[in-house]
């Protein structure tokens, strides 16, 4: 109401409580000042630009003084000063406040971690402009997309949840057009080009060990650095973007998948990772975006890694399973990648396509048929020992065709968890047919036996009316002989 009239009074203020010398007083004196100077500049919203100078002329240096000395004690105060000072406030009005708070992270990168925490928590505040400040947010992630390797777990996490609050304002609107806010595609597209380069920087590595072991160890913890950065900006997106789902979040899949053997030695990043992949299943995917997700898991299936193999499998599951209805237009596509990966080279992988199957199988995604049953049952009848030099050997090719035929099998059993089919009971005689092959298909039918037995015992008295007089003594002989319990 008095303009700039006590501006000196006020400055004078500050500066006492800001060379506060009893250390027990500093604390509060600080949430005094910070209280202070969010009155001064929430005040001035209506000034003119000549008072706004003037204010800002002598605020600037003081608080340039105190963002420089901000210890852990305060930094949450003069957080609270700008978060009150600009919320719900017009940003053309505030644009000195914010060009201060733009001043502090162009500034040189500082090694003190409190320092350098505290500017990024300063720069959270501007979140109360939302969408309004577009220029700002793409200024803000210049630089804060620099620090995703930052060594400071603590800094990262600021720079996260800023670029996600950034990127969230990314929408396309009703008429077409889409907000000048930075763009999630473009920013994800960067990402996916230096996560792929890190991913192989990081392989090699760990591969070439020569004698420069700190080198490389420093090497490998600035790109998990940026990996674990990595995973939690992008469900941080997923979790604050304000449209279901954008292109570039699905092509960053397969790096996401090719992550899964380089942290497979950190448990919480593991489930960081897993998490990333199986959040966006829950979003609803249009029929377009899907099919560039079934275009990605094609591709991922194809990677010489099974472990990046056997996670584009379980992300299957998740996909299809919570977008059922427009997935349905995509079953024979789905179904060949599946039966593909039942004679996987790798156990896992196999292991995981038969899963996915019974699946799909259960939710009716793929049907039933006896043309199936027939393929598997022939799959299944692959001999595995060949003649060499007149010794018979067991053929790796043949025993994974074997096996493969065995799982499909099993799915066909275990998608029926609660009732008998018609195919079901013709699929367990095919199953204990295999209880005496090697001991990877022999684990793999008392599985499914074990599970059918699990699943049907309460309600066996009407189930076995399904089953013939010789079929239910192979049944009997195979549930409960000891050989079984072996």
């Amino acid at each position: 109401n008095f303009g700039s009239a006590f501006i000196d009074n006020f400055m004078e203020i500050l500066e006492s409580l800001m060379h506060e010398k009893v250390t027990e007083r500093q604390e509060a004196s600080a949430q005094i000042a910070a209280e202070i100077v969010a009155g001064m500049i929430r005040g001035s919203k209506y000034w003119t630009k000549e008072m706004h100078d003037q204010l800002w002329f002598k605020l600037t240096p003081f608080l340039t003084t105190v963002c420089t000395n901000l210890s852990s004690e305060v930094v949450n105060s003069w957080y609270n000063c700008f978060h009150q000072a600009l919320g719900d406030m017009d940003p053309r009005r505030m644009y000195r406040a914010i060009e201060f708070l733009l001043s502090l992270i162009k500034s040189s990168s500082t090694t003190n971690t409190i320092g350098e925490t505290s500017r990024w928590t300063l720069i959270k505040s501007l979140r109360t402009f939302e969408w309004r400040i577009p220029k700002v947010w793409h200024t803000v992630n210049v630089y804060a997309k620099d620090l995703l390797e930052h060594p400071l777990n603590v800094v990262r996490e600021r720079v996260i949840s800023i670029l996600a609050t950034s990127l969230s304002h990314d929408v396309t609107l009703a008429n077409g057009q889409s907000t000048r806010s930075p763009k999630i595609d473009v920013f994800l597209n960067e990402t996916r080009k230096r996560l792929y380069e890190v991913i192989r920087t990081y392989e090699r590595a760990s591969i070439d060990r020569s004698d420069e072991v700190e080198e490389i160890d420093a090497q490998n913890q600035k790109a998990l650095a940026f990996i674990e950065s990595v995973i939690e900006l992008y469900i941080k997106i997923l979790d604050r973007c304000l449209q279901p789902i954008q292109r570039g979040m699905i092509e960053l899949f397969p790096q996401l998948c090719d992550l899964e053997n380089i942290v497979a030695h950190d448990e919480n990043l593991q489930a960081r990772l897993s998490l990333s992949r199986t959040s966006i299943t829950t979003l609803h995917i249009q029929i377009p975006f899907l099919e560039t997700f079934i275009d990605q898991i094609e591709y991922t299936c194809k990677s010489n890694k099974w472990h990046t193999r056997r996670s584009a499998l379980e992300f299957a599951q998740y996909l299809i399973f919570n977008n059922l209805f427009n997935a349905r237009s995509f079953a024979a596509r789905i179904r060949k990648l599946v039966f593909q990966h039942l004679s996987d080279e790798q156990l896992e992988v196999r292991s995981v396509a038969s899963i996915t199957l019974a699946g799909f199988y259960q939710c009716s995604l793929i049907p039933i048929t006896k043309k199936d049953r027939e393929y598997f049952h022939r799959m299944s009848k692959t001999n595995y020992l060949t003649k060499v030099d007149g010794e018979k050997i067991t053929s790796t090719e043949n025993i994974i065709k074997r096996h493969g035929g065995v799982l499909g099998l099993c799915a066909m059993v275990l998608s029926s968890p609660y009732d008998i089919p018609e195919h079901v009971p013709d699929a367990l005689m095919d199953l204990c047919e295999h209880l005496h092959d090697p001991i990877l298909i022999r684990e793999s039918v008392k599985y499914a036996l074990s599970e059918f037995r699990r699943t049907h015992h309460n309600s066996w008295h009407e189930h076995r009316a399904k089953f013939t007089e010789d079929q239910l003594i192979v049944l009997t002989d195979v549930l409960i002989s000891p050989s079984y319990y072996a």
